[in-house]
C-alpha cells in the first residue's frame, strides 16, 4: 500500500499579493561628483594626499614636527620628497594642512 504524496500547493491555496501603488517613477540619477575643480584637487583629496605623505616612512618620522619641516628635512637628506606636497603646504596655511596626522595624539 503506497500513499501518493502530493505537492504542498495541493494542501494550501496559492495567493498572490497585489502590488500597492502601481509602478514607481524613476528619478534621474544625480551627476557623478567632480574630482577636480579648475585643475586642482578638492580639499578632501588634498588632505588625503598629505595623510599618505605622513604614512610614507621613506621620508623619516613625522612626530613632533610640521609637514613642511619634514618635507624640508627629507630634501636635505636627499630622499626626494614629492614636489606637489611642498606646493600644497605652502599654498594652504590652515592647521589641518600644516600638522601631521599624528599631531592629535599625545605622546
Amino acid at each position: 500500500m503506497t500513499t501518493k504524496r502530493g505537492l504542498i500547493t495541493d494542501s494550501f491555496k496559492v495567493v498572490k499579493k497585489a502590488r500597492r501603488g502601481g509602478k514607481r517613477e524613476r528619478k534621474p540619477s544625480p551627476p557623478p561628483p567632480q574630482n577636480e575643480c579648475d585643475g586642482e584637487l578638492l580639499p578632501e583629496e588634498q588632505l588625503q594626499k598629505l595623510r599618505q605623505f605622513d604614512l610614507d616612512w621613506r621620508f623619516g618620522p613625522c612626530t613632533g614636527i610640521s609637514r613642511l619641516q619634514r618635507w624640508e628635512r627629507a630634501r636635505l637628506h636627499g630622499l626626494n620628497p614629492p614636489e606637489d606636497i611642498r606646493e600644497l603646504l605652502q599654498t594652504n596655511t590652515r592647521p589641518e594642512y600644516n600638522h601631521s596626522l599624528w599631531s592629535e595624539y599625545p605622546f
